[in-house]
């Protein structure tokens, strides 16, 4: 059994998470306002649910996790990284661009995918994000070639902790060009780990790996008591990174 949570109720202790039949899973109900998504996220939870379903609330354990030191960029991303970046500083046909369609963004990411018919990005979750967007918590990273959107990946920043939700891509590496943007922001500015909340081939192959719960709330509960990050831009994701925050992966793996 789960708590049922009303509009008040707080979140209970992500310890009482459930262990087996659906691990994580902590609490249902409850709302997609941004004071409860904010809640949710200061304390590791996060929502994720289908149509017709209620609200449900997680806690995973472990939790995937990105290191922002050691993002991994294969050597084919790596080569069209530079054709993108060339034409970003030239005006080109390839431009990326922070924060100019988060709405887009996030109902792309709702579309069907060729490996899925559906998508838990229902229209009340794109509601509650796109008032964390008018808010400042939510940011999207956005591909665009010739004009249109054709990649991207948005999710919610407090302090210096990212909380990672979902990407597309309409091009080939469309999704991976828009994270090694964000990747290379967030890490200039002190964020050292991005939440990918559940453990997939995919996430691994960039680099993420699994920590604990207990691991991953330690470096929540300082990150979010950072200062906010302002001038959200495009950099460079091939630029040089010599050092990382000191709650790095590396970090929290031997700890």
């Amino acid at each position: 059994m789960i708590p049922w949570l009303e509009a008040n109720t707080p979140f209970p202790d992500v310890a009482s998470a459930l262990t087996t039949d659906a691990p994580g899973l902590l609490a249902a109900g409850a709302d997609l306002s941004p004071q409860r998504l904010l809640a949710a996220y200061r304390r590791g939870i996060f929502p994720w649910f289908s149509e017709g379903q209620p609200i449900l609330w997680w806690s995973t354990d472990p939790r995937m996790v990105l290191d922002t030191g050691h993002f991994h960029i294969s050597d084919s991303l790596r080569k069209t990284l530079r054709k993108v970046e060339k034409s970003r500083l030239q005006g080109g046909r390839w431009q990326v661009r922070f924060d100019t369609a988060f709405d887009a963004v996030m109902r792309a990411c709702a579309a069907p995918r060729k490996d899925g018919p559906g998508t838990w990005i229902s229209p009340d979750i794109i509601a509650g994000y796109s008032a964390l967007f008018d808010m400042g918590y939510a940011h999207s990273a956005e591909l665009w070639v010739d004009g249109q959107l054709a990649g991207g990946a948005y999710g919610v920043c407090i302090g210096r902790m990212f909380y990672g939700e979902s990407m597309f891509a309409r091009v080939s590496d469309g999704s991976k060009i828009a994270l090694s943007y964000l990747v290379a922001f967030l890490r200039s500015h002190g964020v050292a780990l991005i939440d990918c909340q559940q453990e997939t081939s995919h996430l691994a192959s960039l680099g993420a790996a699994p920590v604990s719960r207990a691991q991953f709330l330690q470096h929540v509960r300082v990150a979010i008591g950072q200062p906010a990050i302002t001038g959200w831009h495009p950099i460079d994701p091939l630029t040089p990174f010599t050092s990382a925050p000191k709650d790095s992966l590396k970090y929290l793996l031997k700890t």
